[in-house]
């Protein structure tokens, strides 16, 4: 095997990604705007957007520096673990570069959606088909800047790195893994600030609008719309981007630290072969997330979930191909390897690969049990839906009994991978069943991506005036966006379980813990404190939700009191000062559960490792359960709404807009909006984090 072929190889794939991106986002450029009118709307909502995105960055960029200069200062000793040093103030250097590649993608993401949504708009007035191409092509750059700045940032390290010849290869790799403390630093507050932002919007559009005034969805009188349309981008998007942009690294890192376990196995031909599979294996998924973008399409009157789906689910399949070939030609046919948590076990290619297929198949089925889950065609959003007929109490309690039944089935498929990865190859086998699962992320966060990007475009037709076939063609793809969505989320949830493992066998390796015996008192301790942390956070993510749609919904009411001719029409609302209420509250809540999540790791594993290894299990299992609750239940919720406005007929009595049950599925949506959008997608980042910030302190700490 010729690693410096690999090596070189690995950053040209991410180039290739970026190449890619570009030329779609320049294709999307080109297509037409639309209206006067829409491109002043559009405009508002790109503003809006940049000038969030500006603010945020100010406050994070204090931030990455700050905590640069202190890992810096806590590496500048040297720390010897098993006789070899095995740390170095280079850490802060690859924690700088990743969050600089986190915040980048999520830039890139926000700035071709905002283009992106207007076209879609524009495109929905000739067809269906058009329509999902623009918005597709948007998700798409989102999806290929987030792997390609991924594999290129990653890859470029290793190879500088590699070259300080002072230096073994686990430590390089140690130093890598502040790439992935980067982006999950920039990942966290990007999500809970964006994700803050779009819920305070969107709640406060919601009731202000729909229940207290009785007008519809982004009427152009409501003066929260901009900032709603607005916060689809920062929170769905770019949001959405950086979570997933610190699971792809997350989930390659993991794997390398493993995979450094099995330098004393392997023969000079293949000494790096286990650390640098994970990166190729991620190379090679950019180049078939390409070619499965390339099946996505739509017929007029077709259901654009099949063309999505098509995209998808064929990138998988071909990744499973590739995968066998490339694992085959890395690997040795089998090797015995020793280490201190798995003791002696006997590996194969095979099983490596095994591994792979388990964990693509896993995200597979995952999101096909989200989508039973959420979709608007099936059973759970229709039993919300009947409930809705008695008022907002019984389809919130609905609401409910569909999220706690969905945590089941996922949790079991898990809990199969687990097995299944760990019994074919090891810990080893469960990262790179994280990295399997991950390995066409590109396809999988454009389908995401694409989401927003159609729930904007219908915003604007609504506010633009356009026909009734235009708004109907952008609902039916929002529909299907918003069931991508939580399928997005299934496969960014069980991809932190899986990651988060992965990491807590490579803080286990590195701290020289062997086993975490839950009997004792101070471990036991901590798995309590992990177990809680999830829903602390969430707490403190919903209350800022409901502060500050609270403050928006006072301003919405203000604004219809005091500008006269505004429920009329004859007079323009002043969407700025909406923007600037979801700002301000973003930027402000978003502190302190970033900080709470950075600071309790690091203080407890001072105290003692072992009960930072009980944190992690904690927040692991009591993490993942609690975001796939809250992330299909809003989900859900927000079907159902969309299933009554469709217009539908239950026992006798035909529901639409306007009806009782309407409203009180307006409520339940509202409910759900900070559940899927705000605390639900934070905890993937939440329980990856803090995994991250025990794996970077393990030295330290050993």
């Amino acid at each position: 095997m010729d690693t410096l072929l690999i090596t070189v190889l690995v950053p040209v794939a991410g180039l290739i990604a970026l190449g890619y991106a570009a030329l779609r986002a320049r294709w999307v450029q080109q297509q037409p705007a639309g209206t006067e009118t829409m491109v002043e709307i559009a405009t508002n909502i790109a503003l809006g957007a940049r000038a969030f995105l500006r603010r945020e960055y100010r406050v994070l960029a204090v931030f990455v520096l700050s905590l640069a200069a202190l890992l810096a200062i806590a590496n500048l000793q040297d720390r010897v673990l098993d006789g070899e040093v095995v740390s170095s103030p280079m850490i802060a250097v690859s924690f700088l570069v990743g969050a600089l590649c986190s915040g980048l993608a999520g830039f890139i993401g926000m700035r071709v959606a905002t283009r992106a949504n207007v076209r879609t708009t524009n495109a929905a007035r000739t067809g269906l088909g058009p329509a999902l191409q623009v918005a597709f092509s948007g998700g798409l750059v989102m999806g290929l800047s987030v792997v390609g700045l991924g594999v290129l940032g990653l890859g470029g390290l290793f190879l500088a790195y590699d070259n300080l010849t002072t230096w073994t290869d686990a430590r390089v790799i140690n130093v890598i893994a502040g790439f992935s403390l980067g982006a999950s630093s920039i990942a966290l507050f990007a999500r809970v600030g964006g994700g803050i932002y779009t819920k305070a919007a969107d709640v406060g559009a919601d009731l202000a609008g729909k229940v207290y005034e009785g007008i519809p969805e982004d009427d152009p009188r409501n003066p929260a719309t901009i900032a709603d349309n607005v916060g689809d981008n920062v929170g769905d998007v770019a949001g959405m981007g950086a979570d997933l942009f610190e699971s792809y690294v997350g989930s390659i890192i993991g794997t390398m630290v493993l995979g450094t376990g099995f330098f004393v196995a392997f023969d000079e031909t293949f000494a790096l072969a286990a650390v640098l599979l994970p990166l190729v294996l991620a190379a090679v998924g950019i180049i078939v997330s390409i070619l499965g973008s390339l099946l996505v399409r739509v017929r007029e009157g077709g259901n654009p979930q099949k063309g999505l789906n098509a995209g998808e689910f064929g990138a998988s399949f071909v990744m499973v191909v590739v995968a066998f070939f490339v694992i085959r030609w890395m690997l040795p046919a089998s090797w015995t390897a020793t280490t201190p948590i798995v003791g002696t076990f006997d590996y194969t290619s095979m099983g490596v690969f095994g591994a792979v297929t388990i964990g693509l198949f896993a995200g597979v089925l995952i999101g096909l049990v989200t989508e039973y889950f959420t979709s608007t065609t099936n059973k759970p959003t229709l039993s919300i839906a009947r409930q809705s007929v008695t008022g907002a109490a019984t389809n919130i309690i609905a609401g409910m009994g569909v999220g706690m039944y969905s945590v089941g089935i996922p949790a079991l498929i898990l809990a199969g991978a687990i097995i299944g990865a760990f019994e074919v190859a090891g810990l080893y086998g469960i990262a790179i069943a994280a990295v399997g699962m991950l390995s066409v992320t590109g396809i999988q966060l454009a389908v995401d991506a694409y989401g927003p990007i159609s729930d904007n475009a219908g915003g604007i037709a609504e506010m633009a005036h356009l026909p009734a076939e235009v708004r109907g063609r952008t609902d039916k793809l929002d529909a299907v966006g918003n069931t991508t969505a939580a399928i997005g989320k299934g496969f960014a949830i069980g991809s932190a379980a899986l990651t988060a493992l992965a990491l807590f066998a490579a803080f286990m390796q590195q701290a020289g813990l062997e086993a975490i015996n839950v009997a004792r008192p101070r471990i036991l301790a901590g798995l309590l404190i992990g177990a809680a942390l999830p829903y602390v956070f969430s707490a403190m993510a919903m209350n800022a939700v409901g502060r500050a749609s609270a403050d928006m919904i006072r301003e919405v009411g203000r604004q219809f009191r005091e500008i006269p001719g505004l429920r009329e029409g004859t007079a323009r609302a002043e969407y700025a000062t909406c923007v600037d209420i979801s700002t301000a509250a973003a930027i402000r809540e978003m502190i302190a559960p970033g900080l709470m999540a950075i600071a309790v790791p690091v203080i407890v594993g001072f105290v003692d490792k072992d009960m930072l290894g009980g944190l992690l299990v904690g927040v692991t299992v009591s993490g993942v359960l609690f975001a796939i609750f809250q992330s299909n239940a809003g989900g859900a919720w927000d079907n159902a709404k969309k299933r009554i406005e469709s217009g539908i007929e239950i026992d006798g009595t035909s529901l639409g807009k306007g009806s009782d049950a309407h409203k009180a599925a307006v409520v339940g949506d509202t409910v759900g909006d900070p559940f899927k959008d705000t605390s639900g997608p934070s905890l993937n980042i939440l329980i990856k984090l803090i995994a991250v910030v025990a794996l970077v302190i393990a030295p330290l700490i050993a």
